[in-house]
């Protein structure tokens, strides 16, 4: 589409540094445009006060806030939870919210009839590829427009410098400047001085952790909690059933007081290079290994071993933003068929940043003490049996030895 047909665009809008300068540079490169700004709420908290006010000020024409943070427990991270999803032991905290949102953001547009929609993602990151992969499958037809693809801005420092020009309020500074993406599930840092892997993250620096505290500041008891699921999906902390969304809250809370979920990766990005990153994922840590801990009784070995390599695939998937395809949905049918018997509590011991296993139980367990005992099994499992099986699992070695005796010898 030819930039003087475009008379309406939809922008994805967090009120960030990117999304904050791009309102007056879309109305200065598209024909005086009308920009319609468009905010998913996956958790980002204050993140949104004064949202409107902001959008509005710069230009845009209105704001729509979606509200999609129970949508976004339910249908993006259960899915990931269930299959044990991750990628490089990142926990898709970025990788899973772009699709719901962009699924959000092409609705608005369509139902808008804009004719493009725009994001403020750069050229080297791998939120461009979720968001318009997302977008060809919700509106293929619709333009869209990647300012970081067509301007002269080259670095963080040049986009503050045009705020400053144009007057665009930020709550950010150059010393400050670290790139954030918070949301229910986690909060990334990259940038600064976290660009050289040779330095130790800020841990203890005030305001540098937002969802916690690090090993060294958490309480010196450890905090004991019960997660209760249902075909792997957790409903219940001690007792007390939640929706996912307030499960979700609750763990954040509990884990970050006490230091756990930090995760300090140097991770390959989509595009071909390299990127440090800095997660705080507090609850989302305590249910993937609470999760973990309750398929070890419940799953047989072969399902669960093939499962682990569902599960890469699957987290491969999602941070390539390959959500709403096929093989996603294929794989996620698969995962649901092994969760039927997924259900029972975990508790697990928090303490200084440790998630530590402190007991499982489940109606489906697979565990037979009887069995595994080292004491008297009362003849549940015979022992003779062992001879045989040792003998024809090792055949083939033993045939090869004979084998190669024989060679040797001639």
């Amino acid at each position: 589409m030819n930039k003087q047909d475009i008379k309406k665009v939809v922008l994805a809008y967090s009120g960030g540094l990117d999304t904050s300068i791009i309102i007056p540079w879309l109305k200065e490169n598209y024909n005086n445009c009308e920009v319609i700004a468009v905010s998913g709420d996956v958790g980002q908290g204050t993140e949104l006060d004064g949202l409107e006010e902001k959008a509005l000020a710069t230009g845009a024409s209105k704001l729509y806030v979606l509200d999609l943070k129970q949508e976004y427990v339910e249908e993006y991270i259960w899915p990931c939870l269930k299959a044990g999803a991750e990628y490089e032991q990142y926990l898709l905290g970025t990788s899973h919210a772009r699709p719901c949102i962009a699924k959000g953001l092409a609705e608005i547009a369509i139902k808008e009839g804009a004719d493009a929609i725009c994001h403020g993602c750069t050229g080297k990151g791998n939120d461009q590829v979720r968001f318009e992969l997302t977008l060809k499958a919700f509106a293929p037809e619709m333009a869209i427009i990647a300012p970081w693809r067509e301007w002269d801005i080259k670095s963080r420092e040049e986009e503050i410098e045009y705020a400053e020009a144009h007057n665009i309020p930020l709550k950010i500074n150059r010393e400050t400047n670290y790139s954030k993406d918070k949301n229910v599930w986690h909060l990334s840092h990259e940038g600064l001085d976290l660009e050289d892997p040779a330095n130790e993250p800020f841990y203890n620096k005030e305001g540098f952790l937002e969802l916690g505290v690090s090993p060294e500041q958490a309480p010196d008891v450890p905090t004991y909690v019960n997660i209760h699921f249902e075909q792997g999906v957790p409903t219940a902390i001690d007792g007390v059933e939640m929706n996912g969304l307030q499960i979700v809250e609750k763990l954040n809370e509990l884990g970050g007081a006490n230091g756990v979920g930090l995760l300090d990766i140097v991770e390959n990005r989509l595009v071909g290079m390299k990127s440090r990153g800095v997660y705080e994922t507090p609850g989302g840590a305590i249910l993937y290994k609470a999760h973990e801990l309750l398929e070890m009784i419940t799953l047989d070995r072969e399902t669960s071993h093939y499962k682990k390599l569902v599960a890469q695939k699957f987290g491969e998937l999602v941070y390539n933003g390959l959500w709403f395809t096929p093989l996603r949905e294929a794989l996620s049918a698969f995962v649901d068929e092994t969760q039927k018997t997924v259900t029972g509590v975990v508790k697990v011991k928090l303490y200084k940043g440790n998630i530590i296993n402190a007991g499982v139980t489940s109606p489906y367990t697979l565990y037979d003490e009887n069995v595994a005992s080292f004491g008297d099994d009362g003849g549940a499992y015979d022992q003779k049996d062992s001879a045989g099986f040792i003998n024809l699992f090792g055949l083939s070695i033993k045939v090869k030895a004979l084998l190669d005796k024989k060679r040797n010898e001639n």
